[in-house]
């Protein structure tokens, strides 16, 4: 790997958590990683957020979770549920989900590789960049619902007015 600016560069493309790992890496950030999965943490624009790959090389697919540690009670389930549904119209990509399992908020894109099952730098930063800026992006919509007393629709609209008002 080579340095270029703020990217890096690999002479080819690479197993996917090979690259993962090499991504995160070449960024300095922790991970770990098995045959079969990676995780990592990346700090985001509110939290750090825990990042995972996961490969499945019999179907060539490699999914991608990103988890911005919120635990959602039993009482706040169904304004959460709507405010996932209202948050995934607003997506292009991946999607967000609650883990019936604890309540554990995540964000998950799924991506089909070609034959050869590789990976590529760009579409290893891209999907990784994807993953925590949605969570960035949505973060305060679930904070606002969780703790802040705001109905499902009011959250998003919040969000949605603070997020334009970045640059």
């Amino acid at each position: 790997m080579r340095p270029s600016e703020d990217r890096y560069e690999v002479e080819e493309d690479a197993a996917p958590l090979d690259m993962l790992v090499a991504l995160f890496e070449a960024r300095g950030w922790p991970c770990d990683s098995t045959a079969t999965e990676m995780s990592g943490e990346i700090q985001g624009s509110w939290i750090k957020y825990q990042v995972r790959g996961i490969w499945r090389s019999d179907d060539m697919v490699l999914q991608i979770l990103c988890l911005p540690d919120i635990r959602i009670s039993k009482d706040k389930l169904a304004p959460a549920h709507e405010l996932v549904s209202l948050v995934n119209e607003q997506m292009w990509l991946g999607h967000f989900d609650i883990w019936s399992n604890g309540g554990v908020l995540l964000y998950r894109n799924a991506t089909m590789l070609g034959d050869d099952g590789l990976l590529s730098l760009g579409q290893a930063q891209a999907l990784v960049e994807i993953a925590v800026d949605e969570c960035d992006r949505f973060y305060p919509a679930f904070q606002f619902v969780l703790w802040g007393g705001r109905t499902p629709a009011e959250a998003l609209e919040a969000a949605m007015v603070d997020a334009a008002g970045e640059a």
